[in-house]
This record gives structure tokens, sequence and C-alpha cells, in this order.
């Protein structure tokens, strides 16, 4: 199907972008950790790839994505019982793409979801590292950022390294660099991977309006830039019908600040 000429926010650009991270997996454990994040990978399940498999959230296996907020009359569709255990067993053995949101991410891909300052004495305390390690470390990740800014992407290393990256100072012993895994990092502002060279964080995609010198600007290490950059996907419409029916009370509307349209409006000049 192509590209709808119908409005779309941003949110729902990067809902869309987003799901494209699972496209290839097949048959495996889609998470969503986060209002965005759940509904792209809603979304993958729906539209790019029926062999994903998703919870309830609580502990049953779904045959589809239950929608957020409110359910009314809606009863989930159960699979299957899905309890801790059984998660686990999906977390190390690899099959498993998680889609979480950092508060920090580096040129390595570390992710930061614990502390931001020193950890003796942070300036602002969030959820501590939970699962990050071990989920970092035995199956694929992709990353959703609502603010792409130098204090999301820092300079240095993150405050905390929650969770591992591209960095061969912080593997374990018995690890390679090659035993990582980290797919996209979607943005307010772009897609990112890490198929630079010597796995450089590297521009994928620009959403409409947004420049490649913008995203460097708003980022606290260097990326790399090809000579020709794609834009991103617009949503189709049968994915903004499956946004609407996977989000009925509109809960992504609040995920992004004054819930800006997908297409940014050109720059005015003046002379």
């Amino acid at each position: 199907m192509t590209a709808t000429k119908q409005p779309y926010s941003l949110a729902e650009l990067m809902i869309c972008a987003a799901s494209e991270a699972f496209r290839d997996d097949g048959e495996v454990l889609a998470t969503g950790i986060g209002v965005l994040q759940r509904l792209a990978a809603s979304l993958a399940m729906l539209n790019t790839n029926a062999e994903l498999m998703m919870t309830d959230s609580e502990a049953f296996m779904v045959a589809e994505p239950v929608p957020l907020g409110p359910r009314g009359d809606y009863r989930p569709r159960f699979d299957s019982w899905m309890g801790f255990s059984r998660i686990f067993d999906n977390v190390w053995s690899g099959k498993r793409h998680a889609l979480v949101g950092p508060v920090q991410v580096d040129r390595y891909g570390q992710a930061n979801i614990s502390c931001v300052g020193d950890h003796a004495r942070p300036k602002s305390q969030m959820l501590g590292v939970r699962g990050f390690p071990g989920n970092s470390i035995s199956h694929a990740n992709s990353f959703l950022v609502p603010n792409h800014s130098p204090r999301v992407f820092v300079e240095g290393e993150v405050d905390l390294v929650s969770s591992v990256g591209y960095n061969p100072a912080r593997l374990a012993r018995g690890w390679s660099l090659d035993d990582i895994d980290i797919r996209l990092i979607v943005t307010d502002l772009c897609v990112l991977d890490f198929l630079g060279p010597d796995r450089q964080v590297r521009i994928r995609s620009l959403h409409p309006g947004v420049e490649a010198d913008e995203v460097q600007a708003a980022t606290g290490f260097p990326l790399h830039i090809p000579a020709t950059i794609p834009t991103t996907a617009a949503p189709t419409l049968e994915q903004l019908i499956l946004i609407q029916q996977l989000d009925p009370h509109n809960l992504r509307a609040a995920q992004l600040k004054d819930n800006p349209p997908g297409v940014r409006a050109p720059h005015c000049t003046t002379a």
C-alpha cells in the first residue's frame, strides 16, 4: 500500500518507523515498554510480521495485540499462559526483541535508565537498571527516544551503563561485539542504526522536514552521515487505521509535547 496523504502526527510516524524493527524477526516475543513502544510492537504484529508473539502485559500470550487503555467490552484473545518463568526462558534463549525508552544513550549504544549524575549522589533517580543487563546480552533490542537532544545522546559514556552496547571495554568475559544486537533507534528527528563504519551510529532516515546537520547538532557524538539519506516513510492509511484500533483513547497524543504533526512545516526565512 502506498503512503497516505492523510494528516498524521509525529507520534504516529514514530510508531510506524519503530514497528519496522520487528519486520524480519519471525517468531519472537515482541516487548514494547512504553505507550509508543507498545503500539509499535502491536502494529508490527498486525501489519508486517504475523509470527510475532505478544503478551497481555500480565500473564497470558494473546492471539492479537490488546488495545491500550480502558477495554470496555473488549475481551483479550488468550492463546496460552505466559508467566515470568516462561518470559525468562524466552529472554535467555534470545527469542525476544525489546523496544525500550532509555534516558541516555551513548556512541556505543549503551543505555541508561537508572540515574542522571554521579551514582553516589545523582541529580535524578529513575528505575534502576532493572532487566537491562541481561536483556542486552541475550536478545535484540531497539530504542525509541521522544526528545532527541545532547542530554539524551550524550558526549561521553552514559552516567550509568544499564545495558551493554558496542563498547569492547565493557564486554563481559567470553562475549564479543557480535553477540550484541541493537537494531534501530527511533527519535522525534530521525531513525538511527549502527551500520556506519566500525558500528558508528548512522542516520538511517530523516523525518520529513528535518536536516542531517540538525540531527548532528542534537547529538553529543559524531554520527555517520551518508551522502544520500531517505525520508522516513509516511504511515499508510492501513497503518493509521490499525493504530486507531490499538489506541482508541489516543494515549499516543500525550507522549510528545504539543502532539506535533508528522510533517514539519518548512522554516521561514526573511530578507
